[in-house]
């Protein structure tokens, strides 16, 4: 369990998350996850990165469960800090980055996947927001990378998920798949791009992240701080108690 990396074919990293039953990440895991795909940018023998997730989905966000065990801020703020480290590690990592998306891929997810550089799917994929159903903000910034903004703002208001088939119509998935042939599919497009010549590969990701329009790590960290003023508030804890109660047998 936790985050492995392997070297499946030349110049090519996978990395994978495994963390039962639905790699809902604690604090622990998103800086795991951070520090594997930091290793992998650096590692002068890496030209592309695949981020996949073993079990039932890519991801369900953060492990809220470890928030409302704290008493205090603490893991809210690790959560935070946490998820911004993880989503800027695949922004930042200095090669492309392709998530390999099956299943659910929600809250942190989006995040991870709205700020990688292509994205392969499996045609049971689905994307979305549910921030406001747990007492949480954020990613939006992420959830605009992959749809329109009007489709963003009515996804992220009603906590709708978007299906693969979906995403690829609005162009930001390259390919969906069936789910047994979403590890291939990745790492055919992984191989393709790590084919091209190293130092070029790295140069044309710095040169895409600084013509971008919206400076994603800004962007995303003010919206974390209308997520801690939730919690302040006291709104977040209402609902995430709720979500709790919902969740019990």
């Amino acid at each position: 369990m936790g985050v492995s990396t392997t070297s499946p074919d030349r110049g090519v990293r996978l990395v994978t998350v495994d963390h039962p039953p639905v790699n809902a990440l604690p604090v622990r895991g998103w800086y795991e996850l951070a520090d594997a795909l930091r290793a992998a940018g650096r590692d002068p023998g890496v030209r592309c990165v695949v981020l996949a997730a073993a079990g039932r989905g890519f991801n369900a966000g953060v492990d809220i469960k470890e928030i409302q065990r704290d008493t205090g801020h603490g893991a809210l703020l690790g959560a935070n800090r946490g998820c911004y480290e993880a989503f800027a590690a695949v922004y930042e990592c200095e090669v492309p980055v392709v998530a390999a998306v099956h299943g659910f891929c929600l809250g942190g997810g989006i995040g991870l996947v709205g700020n990688a550089d292509a994205i392969v799917a499996s045609d049971d994929a689905t994307f979305g927001l549910p921030e406001l159903d747990r007492g949480a903000l954020g990613a939006a910034t992420h959830l605009a990378r992959l749809v329109p903004q009007h489709l963003m703002r009515a996804l992220y208001y009603t906590s709708r998920t978007a299906t693969a088939a979906e995403l690829h119509a609005h162009g930001s998935v390259w390919k969906v798949v069936p789910r047994a042939g979403l590890m291939a599919a990745a790492l055919e497009l992984a191989g393709e791009i790590a084919r091209k010549d190293g130092t070029l590969i790295r140069l044309a990701k710095a040169a895409i992240n600084g013509i971008d329009p919206v400076d994603v790590r800004r962007s995303y960290r003010f919206e974390q701080g209308f997520t801690f003023e939730a919690n302040l508030g006291g709104v977040a804890d209402r609902v995430r108690d709720a979500f709790g109660r919902e969740e019990r047998p």
